[in-house]
């Protein structure tokens, strides 16, 4: 496999964990402004951004189906 091939592989991962990222920040809890500085700072440092946003970033709540809040 050529070296370019490598790089164009692993940058297409990167680009998907941002998205996955960016959608998962789009769904957290908290103020939009955070979240847009953690957007903007995922798209433009992707790879720092990314184990910033992973150790230190809004975390996402997930919806329990069987919690009393959801049951109507």
């Amino acid at each position: 496999m050529q070296i370019e091939t490598i790089w164009v592989v692993l940058t297409a991962v990167l680009v998907l964990i941002e998205l996955w990222a960016i959608n998962r920040v789009r769904k957290a809890e908290g103020k939009s402004s955070n979240k847009l500085v953690w957007m903007v700072v995922i798209v433009f440092v992707p790879l720092i951004g990314l184990i910033a946003w992973a150790l230190a970033g809004p975390k996402h709540i997930a919806h329990n189906p069987h919690s009393p809040q959801t049951r109507q």
